[in-house]
């Protein structure tokens, strides 16, 4: 039986090795990308944590009597 050739597409980029050398660069990069982030406002960060924390307690409230109002028509139905 022949041996099949390897698709070119298949075989590993040399960039994807580890080398230890490499963590200083890894390290650098990350630290520049860092610098790009551009960070919220504590105003605007304060905002919409208010908004989010009343919408989950809004959305809870109505979870909750769904559930309670179900559960009591199932109750009764089974009587």
């Amino acid at each position: 039986m022949a041996k099949s050739k390897k698709a070119v597409g298949n075989e590993p980029e040399q960039e994807s090795v580890f080398r230890p050398g490499r963590v200083k660069e890894f390290a650098t990069e990350v630290k520049n990308e860092f610098g790009k982030i551009v960070w919220p406002a504590k105003k605007q960060t304060v905002g919409t944590t208010a908004v989010v924390v009343v919408l989950v307690m809004i959305i809870s409230f109505y979870l909750g009597a769904v559930d309670l109002l179900l559960g009591k028509i199932i109750g009764y139905v089974l009587r």
